[in-house]
């Protein structure tokens, strides 16, 4: 008992002995962690964004109109034959289409209407101008070809669209962001590791003469680096702490205040999602800091 008092007491001078160093640590330890956190953050997003407009994805049959080109509706706006002909094989895919909704050229216009209503757009839109269409909800959203393949060429179908396809380009562009926040972040913990790992060799010389006093009244050497790798886990618990607090400030006022209210037509992460992430922040800040502190007062403390 006596021994690990003397280690904490140890401990305590040389936090305050370096109190500089010791304050450069924590923040940047902070400030590496905050990152680490956000581009895990980002990338948990993203996946939910996937899945949330993934299981909403549909393929959009765009009929022919009185607008519509020329070159692909060569026989004029579609009929009614036509227009049923495409729902009869529509509602005929078995195991590929699960649904299908048709929207005619005044819901469309209904839904155009809701999308830009502060748009000045809407003075050049009329229902006319809007295809009717046929909105194909798949069972597998891989299906599309199929679909394609058994209504694209048909009477009265200008267009089958994938929506799956205009997403894909969105969510490779937030991958991009994606892998640029995590390698900041990934930067940043390499830098808190060397920081860490110059700190414990300043400590371990400048305590030389105590650890080697240590060791010569029998001293072993993990309560030799006992102390050293306190300091190390210490900085990084508080550290890890200021990092835990502005993920939480992200999360209460960016994500649940500022985003979520604005952007209403996707999904965002939970705090399950968040606690989950705070635990593995702290937990990688802990674990890092540690063991840099051990391998470094193992190689570099002359006892």
């Amino acid at each position: 008992m006596r021994r690990l008092s003397l280690a904490f007491r140890e401990v305590r001078h040389g936090l305050f002995r370096n109190f500089t160093m010791t304050v450069a640590v924590i923040l940047t330890i902070a400030v590496s962690l905050t990152l680490f956190g956000t581009g895990l953050m980002v990338r948990s997003q993203v996946d939910t964004m996937k899945d949330y407009w993934y299981d909403r994805v549909e393929v959009s049959v765009f009929l022919c109109g009185a607008a519509s080109d020329p070159v692909a509706c060569p026989d004029g706006a579609v009929t009614d034959a036509q227009r049923q002909a495409i729902n009869a094989q529509l509602t005929s895919m078995t195991g590929v289409v699960e649904e299908v909704f048709y929207e005619s050229q005044q819901d469309a216009y209904a839904r155009f209407q809701q999308q830009f209503k502060d748009s000045p757009i809407l003075e050049n839109v009329t229902p006319e101008s809007l295809p009717e269409s046929y909105r194909v909800k798949l069972v597998n959203p891989e299906d599309f070809a199929k679909v394609a393949a058994a209504v694209g060429t048909a009477p009265g179908v200008e267009q089958v669209q994938d929506q799956r396809k205009l997403l894909e380009r969105f969510f490779k562009l937030l991958g991009g962001l994606q892998a640029v926040a995590l390698g900041i972040a990934i930067a940043m913990l390499l830098v808190t590791v060397l920081l860490v790992v110059n700190t414990m060799r300043v400590a371990a010389y400048s305590r030389r003469r105590e650890t080697g006093i240590m060791k010569l009244v029998g001293a072993s050497n993990f309560y030799i680096q006992l102390p050293f790798v306190l300091e190390a886990a210490i900085a990084a618990a508080i550290g890890g702490g200021i990092a835990v607090g502005a993920i939480a400030v992200e999360k209460v006022y960016l994500i649940d205040q500022v985003l979520e209210p604005s952007f209403r037509f996707t999904a965002f992460i939970g705090w399950d999602e968040v606690i989950r992430i705070m635990v593995g922040v702290f937990l990688t800040g802990l674990v890092l800091s540690c063991a840099a502190a051990v391998l470094t007062v193992r190689r570099y403390l002359r006892v």
